[in-house]
Order: structure tokens, then C-alpha cells, then sequence
């Protein structure tokens, strides 16, 4: 049993919070079921914005740039989403 007042590991400082528009891909993946056809993704996700490198943008206007019909998996939605947004650090305001 541990003590309480065992020491917990250095603390780390987070600076200041800085707001990012839209929410993480991997959030929107995971409120769908897989296999999906991309035409309902569309229908159920495609008003959500979503973070990208280049600054937020709305899944339906990525989408459009997949060539894809049907997707398998979660995975294969990310790979495909990121193929076209690119992966990589956020911008933030």
C-alpha cells in the first residue's frame, strides 16, 4: 500500500492554454461503426469539423477528395482522411 504522501513524479508545466478549432479525427472515427460506406459517413459526420494541419475544415469538403466508396475500418478511415489533410502538428490561433 502506497503512501499518500509518497512523491508522485515531477510536475510539468502545460503554459497557457491555446484554444484549437475543431475536434481530433480520431474523435469522429470513433463515434462510427465499421465497415461504413462513405456515403453515410458523410450523412452522419459530415458537418463536423475536424483539426487539420493546414487549420480546421469540414469533414464533407475533405471527403470529397477520397476516391474511396466503401471503408473496412476506423483505420482505414484515418489513413484515408489523413492521405488528403496530411498528418501532422495543429495550427492554433
Amino acid at each position: 500500500m502506497a503512501d499518500e504522501d509518497e512523491d508522485e513524479g515531477p510536475v510539468v508545466e502545460l503554459g497557457e492554454e491555446t484554444p484549437v478549432e475543431g475536434q481530433p479525427l480520431a474523435r469522429v472515427a470513433a463515434r462510427l461503426t465499421w465497415p461504413h460506406e462513405m456515403s453515410r459517413i458523410e450523412e452522419q459526420e459530415g458537418d463536423s469539423v475536424i483539426r487539420t494541419p493546414s487549420g480546421p475544415q469540414q469533414l464533407s469538403t475533405v471527403l470529397e477528395s477520397v476516391e474511396e466508396t466503401y471503408v473496412d475500418s476506423r483505420q482505414t478511415f484515418v489513413r484515408l482522411v489523413e492521405d488528403v489533410v496530411g498528418d501532422g502538428p495543429v495550427e492554433t490561433e
